[in-house]
C-alpha cells in the first residue's frame, strides 16, 4: 500500500475522532465541511451526466439541516420537505427549463448528501448538552477509559465508526487474499468472500462493543447493530461505485491522496447514520431491563 494512502488515511481518521471526542458544534461544523464537499463530488457526477442540479441552493439548505440538527434533533425531520420544496421552487424559475432529471438529481442530494448524514449530528448530540464542559458545546475527560460513564451518543457513534472501519478493512484485506467469487459487475474487485468477512468483523466489533457497555439484551443487540451496519455500509459503497460507473469515472475526486475523494471515504457513513441513531433511540429502550 503506497505511503500517500497510508498517511492520509492516518491524518483524516486522527481529524474525524477528535471532532467526534469533542462533539458539539465542533463535530457539526468539522462534518458541515465534510458534507458540503461531498456534495460538490456528487454534483460533478451529475455534470458528467449532462444533468443541471440546483447545486448551490442544495448546498445552502443542507447545511442549514445539519445546524437545525444540532439544535432541534426533532425538527431536522419538519426541515427536510421544506428544503425540498424550496429546491423546487428555485428550479421553477430558472431560465432553461428544469427538467426531469435535474429535479431529481437536485433532491437526491440533499437525501444523500444532506439529510441522511444529517443523522450522526443528531446520533452525537445524544447526551451532549448534560455532559458539555468546553465551549461551543464541547465534551472532554482526563479519563476516557470509562466509556459508560461518557455521553451516549459520543458512544454509540464511536462504536458505529469502529464497526464501519473494521467492515472496510476486514472486507478489503480478506477479499484481497482469499476472495474469488465476484460480489457485483458494479464494482468488479469486491468479493463475495470479502463482503462476508467484512459484515462479519462489523459484528465481532459490535458484539465486544455492546458488552462493555452493558446494553439490554447482550450479544444479540451487538449482532444486529452489527449486522445493520455491515449490509448498510457495504449498500453505501455500492451505491457510490454505481454513481461512479453510470458518470464513467474511476473516482469522484482526487481530494485526499491514494483515496479519491470524500464520497469514496464517506460512502459507508451514508446509509449507516439513521440505521444506528434509531437503533439507540426506538429499539434499545423498548427492550426490557
Amino acid at each position: 500500500m503506497p505511503w500517500t494512502r497510508i498517511v492520509s488515511g492516518l491524518v483524516a481518521i486522527a481529524i474525524a475522532l477528535g471532532m467526534t471526542l469533542l462533539g458539539g458544534w465542533y463535530f457539526t461544523i468539522g462534518f458541515g465541511i465534510i458534507v458540503y464537499l461531498g456534495q460538490l463530488e456528487y454534483f460533478q457526477l451529475a455534470r458528467a451526466k449532462g444533468i443541471a442540479p440546483a447545486a448551490k441552493t442544495t448546498l445552502v439548505v443542507s447545511q442549514a439541516l445539519l445546524v437545525i440538527s444540532n439544535l432541534s434533533p426533532t425538527l431536522a425531520d419538519a426541515i427536510f420537505p421544506v428544503a425540498g420544496t424550496f429546491i423546487c421552487f428555485y428550479l421553477l424559475f430558472q431560465p432553461k427549463f428544469a427538467t426531469i432529471a435535474d429535479i431529481s438529481a437536485s433532491i437526491m442530494g440533499l437525501f444523500y448528501g444532506g439529510y441522511l448524514p444529517s443523522y450522526w449530528v443528531r446520533l452525537r448530540s445524544l447526551g451532549q448538552t448534560a455532559a458539555s464542559n468546553l465551549p461551543l458545546n464541547g465534551f472532554w475527560t482526563p479519563d476516557w477509559t470509562h466509556l459508560k460513564a461518557l455521553p451516549q451518543g459520543l458512544t454509540a457513534t464511536l462504536l458505529a465508526f469502529f464497526c464501519i472501519w473494521a467492515a472496510d478493512i476486514g472486507a478489503y484485506t480478506f477479499g484481497k487474499f482469499f476472495g474469488r467469487t465476484r460480489l457485483s459487475d458494479i464494482s468488479p474487485k469486491k468479493t463475495v468472500e470479502g463482503a462476508v468477512f467484512g459484515v462479519a468483523a462489523s459484528i465481532a466489533v459490535a458484539v465486544a462493543g455492546s458488552w462493555y457497555l452493558d446494553w439490554t439484551g447482550w450479544p444479540m443487540t451487538g449482532a444486529a447493530l452489527g449486522l445493520m451496519i455491515g449490509i448498510a455500509s457495504l449498500l453505501g459503497d455500492l451505491t457510490e461505485s454505481m454513481m461512479k460507473r453510470d458518470a464513467g469515472v474511476k473516482d469522484s475526486g482526487q481530494l485526499i491522496p491514494g483515496h479519491g475523494g470524500i464520497l469514496d471515504r464517506a460512502d459507508s457513513y451514508v446509509f449507516t447514520a439513521p440505521l444506528v441513531f434509531y437503533f439507540v433511540t426506538l429499539l434499545l429502550p423498548l427492550l426490557p431491563g
